[in-house]
């Protein structure tokens, strides 16, 4: 394997302005280690449902041409880059891991896949997913599941769990991932990624395909705090063509990185969320997160308890609102337009079949389990005579919840606790078990309801078996550089500790060739 594929991106970036390799080497490289090790849906890791060899080595050298030429560059021109496979990317499959969409190749790019294209990151593929983005481990993709690198009998979390993988097993120096309720925080928990979802609107979610309007929010997946604000700089900003995009630039996110970097923390106030930890957390999870505020302290941070009640009733709320925005995006799959068309030899009542049976048997047969079960929630939740009862009286839990974030943030810069419950779980242990999987979601989701930016950070290895434990990172609406600041400070403490980075102590892949 070549050590290029071992860079961080910032690493490869200063490598391609020394003149020490070209774009066209380390798109091959990193191409040669994904024919390595990724696999399929029977064997390896499977981070990938698409690889676009021929067209990621074309924008590579392009790149070169350009720096040939001293033509002005973005700072990550020509650092390859991976997708999730829920972004439209013109002239690349986009199924959002789902039978319905298999095949269906978008005319067009997603704001933040141009944005991609136009800095002149070659992209690798369309990284696996839960279908539709519905599960928190990469197990209700129609196309199989991922593996977790560190142990491929565990799950590598959802659902962009193959944005995390990509990046954790060497294939990818970065990654783009979508985050509703955790699905990009979760992932980098239990890969030892850094994970982050930025300002609901600070990145533009045009020509991503909709699984829940108001909570969906794409953003980066990187292996270091600081690669993760070079991505988000590069893919954010405001988007005339997505309504919900936030026409204000954010506070600067490498400056915010580099200066955390430092390890100094004067100053800043932490608030760790007391409704985020006690029964059911895992012990090594819970240990490896009180050393990690033990360091914050060190580095001179305050530290304080703050409560934010209505959190204990996130869950239901995110179940209830996700389900009914799902519902009403999914109703697009119609069978009449793209997408998968199956056609019955008769109709529902014997003669020659209608559109409506010809869109009961797609649906039945295009959407997986967990799709059609969250369809069927929400219809129910927006149904008549039960709207007000439950997605009226969620919308008013979710205002709660947002005036708990503010109240607490009058207090504190920023909020802090684990990213998840648990390391990952075996594969196949919760996959019958809804209520069980979505418990995974329990830290994550409060930021999504509210907006505010979230990051997570690898915060070291759990005692009972060895496997990586996130922790998270909240700050206000538009306050992503917080996140940036106390996420770089505590990955350079804990670096420190652990004499280099925790991806650096993983089990390698071992090649499938």
């Amino acid at each position: 394997m070549s050590d290029w594929t071992r860079k961080t991106a910032a690493e490869l970036a200063d490598a391609l302005a020394g003149g020490e390799v070209t774009s066209v080497e380390l798109t091959q490289a990193h191409l040669d280690r994904i024919d390595a090790v990724d696999g399929d849906a029977t064997a390896g890791v499977h981070a990938f449902l698409h690889v676009d060899a021929e067209g990621a080595l074309a924008q590579a050298a392009a790149s070169d041409e350009r720096r040939s030429a001293g033509a002005p560059l973005h700072p990550l021109d020509g650092v390859p880059i991976a997708v999730k496979d829920v972004l439209t990317t013109q002239g690349l499959p986009t199924t959002c891991g789902s039978k319905i969409l298999e095949g269906w190749i978008p005319p067009y790019d997603a704001t933040v896949v141009r944005k991609i294209k136009a800095a002149g990151l070659p992209i690798l593929g369309k990284t696996n997913m839960d279908e539709f983005a519905m599960g928190s481990s990469t197990e209700h993709s129609a196309y199989g599941p991922t593996r977790n690198p560190w142990d491929q009998t565990r799950i590598p979390g959802g659902s962009g769990g193959g944005s995390a993988a990509a990046v954790a097993a060497y294939e990818a120096p970065l990654a783009v991932g979508t985050d509703t309720g955790g699905s990009i925080r979760q992932p980098g928990a239990v890969t030892g990624t850094v994970g982050v979802k930025p300002t609901y609107g600070a990145v533009s979610r045009y020509g991503l395909v909709a699984l829940a309007n108001s909570l969906d929010q794409a953003g980066p997946v990187t292996r270091t705090v600081l690669d993760a604000a070079l991505l988000q700089e590069l893919i954010g900003g405001h988007d005339p063509l997505d309504s919900t995009s936030v026409d204000q630039p954010l506070a600067p996110l490498v400056d915010a990185a580099r200066q955390g970097a430092t390890g100094d923390l004067a100053g800043v106030r932490v608030g760790v969320i007391t409704e985020l930890s006690g029964e059911g957390w895992q012990p090594g999870v819970m240990a490896r997160f009180q050393e990690s505020v033990d360091l914050l302290v060190k580095a001179g941070a305050e530290v304080v308890e703050v409560s934010c009640p209505t959190f204990v009733h996130a869950l239901a709320t995110y179940y209830l609102i996700l389900p009914a925005e799902c519902s009403s995006n999914l109703a697009k799959f119609d069978a009449m337009r793209y997408g998968l068309r199956v056609v019955p030899e008769t109709g529902k009542n014997g003669g020659l079949p209608s559109a409506e049976d010809v869109m009961r048997v797609t649906r039945d047969a295009g959407f997986g389990d967990e799709v059609k079960r969250r369809i069927i929630l929400g219809t129910y939740a927006l149904s008549s005579g039960y709207y007000d009862a439950y997605y009226g009286q969620a919308q008013k839990v979710r205002t709660l919840i947002s005036r708990d974030f503010e109240a607490a943030f009058e207090e504190v810069d920023v909020l802090v606790s684990p990213t998840a419950p648990t390391t990952a779980f075996e594969l196949g242990e919760k996959l019958d078990d809804p209520l069980a999987m979505y418990l995974n979601d329990l830290a994550t989701i409060p930021a999504n309801l509210a907006g505010v930016p979230g990051i997570s950070v690898p915060a070291g290895l759990a005692d009972e078996d060895g496997l990586p434990v996130g922790f998270q990172i909240l700050a206000p609406a538009l306050a992503d550089d917080r996140c940036y600041r106390v996420g770089a400070a505590l990955e350079a403490l804990l670096t420190a500790e652990w004499g280099g980075p925790l991806l650096a102590q993983a089990p390698d892949v071992e090649e499938i060739r």
